[in-house]
């Protein structure tokens, strides 16, 4: 009986497990240096595991390129003030961020600065962070 019992936790313990396997280690999809991109906004994807801000960029030879900011999910974004009106289609805005290893134009989004709105009190533009991720979740948003 207490070989069972023991097979039973065991079998559990490992079903249980199966789920953090699932998460994908920030450092083996995205670069360590930050990058800043600007561009026009075009939408914004609220889903989970994470959501994503659009950006058609302007780069120098002309070409617009579309890139995508991967974020926190939903809930994450809105408990740090973030609504589904906050972004409007068409505004000039940076993204910070880390970029994709494998150069797809994609990036772990750590701070979104909203260039066609009111400065805030130090002069700079307005930002929207994330608030405080684990480690696990990648870096830190900005100061």
């Amino acid at each position: 009986m207490k070989f069972k019992l023991a097979v039973l936790g065991a079998a559990m313990a490992t079903l249980a497990a199966i789920p953090s396997m699932a998460h994908h280690s920030f450092s083996a999809e995205y670069e360590s240096k930050a990058i800043t991109i600007k561009g026009k906004f075009t939408k914004m994807d609220w889903v989970n595991p994470h959501s994503w801000v659009h950006i058609d960029v302007v780069g120098a030879d002309g070409k617009v390129t579309s890139w995508a900011g991967e974020t926190p999910p939903p809930n994450g974004l809105y408990r740090n003030g973030w609504r589904k009106d906050t972004l409007k289609e068409g505004e000039t805005i940076e993204i910070v961020g880390n970029p994709a290893k494998d150069g797809t134009p994609h990036m772990w989004a750590s701070q979104v600065r909203l260039l066609d709105r009111a400065k805030d009190a130090k002069g700079g533009a307005a930002t929207l962070g994330f608030g405080s991720r684990p480690p696990s979740e990648g870096p830190q948003p900005a100061k």
